[in-house]
């Protein structure tokens, strides 16, 4: 007698988009990755109060596949963690608004307080029980040391993964 095992249970997602504790959502076979930075520079004499604002702008435009019979459910998901994002996570609530946004783990990067900013979703005959999922995320964090304080635990959790 075989078992009925599935694609997502052999396989690790190449990357995961989160709600904590309610969303996670596995992306497999990460096609392409994009992260984009953009730096604003302060006028010559600004007051030191500019450092406050961010100092930067980050987009991640990423495409991967919602694979086998959860495909649907993943999808539905996604929708709903766009809408979340824009009004307020789980976590938002708990934390009063201290850490909100969804986080996104991949091997490049971890990064929390993503926004959603545009999915498209393509389905084809040629791979049946898969969904093509192409979205643009935003980094928001709120102005402040403890967006700092979330940027630099996110990088020491990617190094302790790294050596596990």
């Amino acid at each position: 007698m075989a078992l009925n095992s599935s694609f997502q249970d052999l396989v690790v997602p190449s990357a995961v988009l989160g709600n904590p504790p309610l969303f996670y959502v596995p992306l497999f076979a990460v096609t392409s990755m994009t992260l984009n930075e953009t730096y604003h520079l302060p006028p010559i004499g600004s007051s030191r109060q500019r450092m406050i604002v961010a100092a930067h702008d980050d987009t991640i435009s990423l495409s991967g596949l919602l694979v086998g019979p959860t495909r649907f459910t993943f999808k539905f998901m996604l929708e709903t963690m766009a809408d979340l994002s824009k009004r307020g996570t789980a976590i938002a609530r708990v934390a009063r608004g201290v850490e909100s946004g969804l986080t996104l783990v991949t091997s490049m990067t971890i990064r929390t307080q993503m926004q959603i900013q545009s999915m498209t979703f393509n389905a084809s005959a040629a791979r049946r029980e898969v969904i093509d999922v192409s979205m643009t995320l935003m980094h928001v964090p709120r102005p402040g040391v403890l967006a700092r304080v979330s940027d630099l635990a996110s990088i020491g959790v990617g190094a302790l993964a790294d050596f596990t």
